[in-house]
């Protein structure tokens, strides 16, 4: 998918944002946190198109309920008619880790073995799931502001990928010991900046899993080389109010996976990814979830 973006065979606009909470709630910052955006793409060589319809609601957790909701629609590519309806917190959860994944296949060095997990959610759990196939990871440290998340995490990571998974009570302890860093907490437009200059080892690799909400602007600042999935988006949530103070952007994705620009150069250089998630990395999933369950015979037939 990254190199057919790159070699400019998909279609996706910016996806653009309703937020039902913005009028009614006393606090106008916690209100635009919380989102509903549309996200259509299509993939020509892959013959997928569709919209993904999803929600982030950072308080969902008081409420028993996914802070990530909503559906995804897959259409025929000839016709237009719609041909699958399917729930999309899975499918985000796990493309938005192998997508962290793919940038740590050109960013991170190849032998690391230590990464930093801040945010012990469904994120926290897919990106470590997705860097597990590509590196010789030894000992994970799993930080979260809810100490009992963190605890809960690491006893069920570490029996899941058969990994060391150690809870850690402060955020700079995750972060210090760490070859790769993912930070999966909630995303916000005013970034809380936990991170600061100096943490981030050298030679180190972070992806941003949640904007620069973690990231104090002298941390990013370290970086030596700052990429993206997709320019014209970060540029789209930057005339939000979003990324206010980061690091020139090296380059995107796409282009470090068809070799237009080269990945890390050095073991020394701190590098650094800030995926937005894209509808085409949901665009180029759905359909081998439908042929998956076509083969196997299951979901449900609904009338049009």
């Amino acid at each position: 998918m990254f190199a057919e973006k790159a070699e400019g065979r998909v279609e996706m606009p910016p996806k653009i944002g309703i937020h039902p909470l913005r009028d009614s709630a006393s606090d106008a910052s916690a209100a635009f946190d919380a989102f509903i955006h549309a996200m259509p793409a299509s993939i020509s060589g892959q013959k997928a198109a569709g919209i993904k319809w999803v929600s982030g609601f950072p308080d969902n957790a008081m409420r028993g309920l996914p802070y990530i909701t909503g559906l995804i629609i897959l259409n025929d590519t000839d016709s237009g008619v719609p041909i699958a309806l399917m729930d999309c917190t899975w499918l985000t959860a796990h493309r938005t880790g192998a997508a962290t994944a793919v940038a740590a296949k050109y960013l991170a060095r190849p032998e690391s073995a230590s990464v930093g997990i801040l945010g012990c959610g469904v994120q926290g759990r897919s990106n470590l799931a997705a860097l597990k196939v590509l590196f010789p990871l030894k000992t994970i440290y799993a930080y979260d502001r809810n100490p009992d998340r963190a605890a809960k995490y690491s006893l069920e990571m570490s029996g899941l990928l058969e990994i060391e998974v150690l809870p850690v009570s402060e955020a700079k302890a995750a972060v210090v010991q760490s070859d790769i860093v993912v930070t999966a907490g909630t995303i916000l437009r005013q970034p809380h900046a936990t991170i600061q200059a100096g943490w981030l080892q050298t030679g180190a690799f972070a992806s941003l899993v949640d904007f620069d909400s973690y990231w104090h602007a002298g941390a990013l600042h370290e970086v030596d080389k700052f990429c993206t999935d997709d320019v014209p988006q970060l540029q789209h949530y930057r005339n939000l109010g979003y990324f206010q103070n980061i690091p020139p952007i090296y380059a995107e994705l796409g282009e470090l996976v068809t070799r237009r620009k080269p990945g890390r150069q050095t073991s020394r250089e701190r590098t650094m990814a800030c995926n937005l998630g894209l509808a085409l990395d949901d665009i180029a999933v759905a359909p081998l979830i439908v042929e998956r369950a076509l083969e196997k015979g299951i979901g449900k037939w609904l009338p049009l």
